[in-house]
């Protein structure tokens, strides 16, 4: 029998094809998106896309028939990527669906869903719902009475080109310094989106840009390197291109090139938090320029404490929040924050309805670099002021056990905790040097994830080492290091 609370998590629906997702379970994800969140939404129409995945037509198309069997249209856009689903949904004004599993290996795939204008559905917002719907047909629920209306209508709309002009009027690019940038698609949609929004394939004006290619082809196998770019293994071929070809700057997509992630001309990381406080200056500047005066960004719990000192600096208001999409759009539209960043390079837009876009973000840092004269290393630095651990994961028999240990060490130091969202450790007030640590459980894994930051790297080792022999005292199942999170 298949259980949905197994792969339909917190944000998003994400599992094994077709062991969890076959046709029939898809299908019937449709019928229940449909009734909870079309219909009682007023929307006649849901937007259907998908990745490159060789799973993601049939799923889609079987999402599609759940949907039209309740009486509402399926508008199938076909390939596309998350930030290209989220523009169609809030360009038509209606609830989506995306097939996609991210950065996932090819065996798995996935939906990502939201209500019309890229509005979120995740467990407080009808995923539950949905699920427990979904569950109800699939064990043999007595059925829906027909819609009154009959069947909905299966429609196809090409939105790519309206998608990458859209992106393009928010940022100019035509007045910038030349660039060379090397992009690794990773065989996922950014093969498709950045030729769209960075050439002239939609016919648009031609950029000062010289785009060098790396894995464009569409692959759902990922036969070069998985598409993750927050893992460094992932970056090397990017690294070695950008320093080959003397470019000024690298940027890497994942899978649904939803996520976007910065290297310099020297082939070193920038950090997602320092392409957050980059954009959020850009966008503070453009928000007063146009008239506003109450301006905030939003910035999740990991996020480094850099990042609302620049915040502030540029006159505008820090807001912080929880790890996780979900919790980060409804924390924009609720403070109407003109910009927000997660340290799993995601970066969410006032003018792209609060959702998540990595092409707008890579679009903003090509403004930043372009318009003056200086390397990014040189431009990074200004939001880079701390030495961070990056997150390093940690399977562990007994987590709350483990945090109890973490609780009580930052208790005896007098130190002060917040529980936003896990334990965020910082120093006592009046002590130096500055640190501070959080703990929290995965979303998506059995794992507990620490991030630590503090002013100088002897510090941040020093904590580094001593939280993690607190947190693997009790004996661990395996355990894996990572420079940067994947998607949480």
């Amino acid at each position: 029998m298949t259980r949905l609370a197994d792969f339909i998590k917190a944000y998003d629906v994400r599992g094994l094809v077709p062991e969890q997702l076959s046709p029939e379970v898809v299908r019937t994800i449709g019928v229940a998106f449909a009734e909870v969140v079309a219909i009682p939404d007023g929307k006649d129409s849901v937007v259907i896309g998908h990745d490159m995945r060789r799973s993601s037509p049939d799923l889609s198309a079987a999402f599609a028939e759940g949907v039209t069997s309740r009486g509402v249209d399926a508008v199938r856009i076909g390939l596309c990527s998350t930030d290209g689903l989220y523009h169609a949904s809030g360009a038509l004004d209606v609830p989506g669906a995306m097939f996609t599993a991210s950065h996932n290996p090819a065996a798995y795939n996935g939906i990502k869903l939201c209500r019309s204008a890229a509005r979120p559905v995740g467990q407080d917002s009808g995923l539950v719902e949905i699920r427990d719907l979904a569950q109800w047909l699939l064990d043999g629920g007595s059925g829906l009475p027909d819609p009154a209306g009959g069947a909905g209508r299966l429609k196809s709309r090409d939105t790519l080109g309206d998608y990458a002009g859209f992106l393009r009027r928010l940022v100019d690019l035509r007045t910038i310094r030349c660039l060379r940038v090397v992009v690794d698609a990773g065989n996922g949609m950014a093969g498709l989106t950045v030729p769209a929004v960075l050439g002239t394939a939609a016919g648009l004006p031609e950029l000062p840009l010289t785009v060098i290619p790396l894995y464009f082809d569409l692959d759902g196998s990922f036969p070069n390197h998985e598409a993750n770019p927050l893992e460094p293994a992932n970056l090397v071929d990017l690294q070695v291109a950008v320093r080959k070809h003397d470019a000024d700057l690298g940027l890497a997509f994942d899978g649904d090139a939803d996520r976007c992630f910065v290297i310099d001309a020297d082939g070193d990381p920038v950090s997602p938090s320092a392409i957050t406080g980059l954009v959020a200056a850009r966008e503070i500047a453009r928000a007063r320029a146009g008239g506003d005066q109450d301006v905030s960004v939003v910035h999740n719990v990991i996020t480094s404490v850099a990042l609302p000192e620049v915040i502030r600096e540029h006159g505008a208001t820090p807001v912080r929040t929880r790890v996780g999409h979900s919790y980060m759009k409804a924390e924009m539209a609720r403070t109407g924050a003109v910009f927000g960043g997660e340290h799993s390079a995601h970066y969410y837009f006032r003018d792209f309805w609060f959702a998540d876009t990595g092409m707008l973000a890579a679009l903003h840092v090509l403004a930043a670099l372009g318009e003056q004269d200086r390397p990014l290393a040189d431009l990074a630095r200004e939001f880079e002021r701390y030495v961070a651990s990056g997150e390093i994961n940690s399977s562990v028999q007994g987590i709350t056990e483990a945090v109890g240990a973490v609780r009580g060490w930052a208790q005896h130091r007098g130190a002060a905790i917040d529980e936003l969202d896990g334990l965020t450790v910082s120093h006592p007030d009046g002590t130096s040097p500055m640190w501070w640590f959080n703990v929290r459980a995965s979303n998506t894994e059995p794992l507990l994830r620490l991030n630590v930051e503090a002013a100088d790297r002897e510090t941040m080792e020093a904590l580094r080492d001593e939280i993690l022999g607190l947190i693997r005292a009790t004996p661990p199942r395996t355990d894996t290091y990572a420079a940067h999170p994947g998607e949480q």
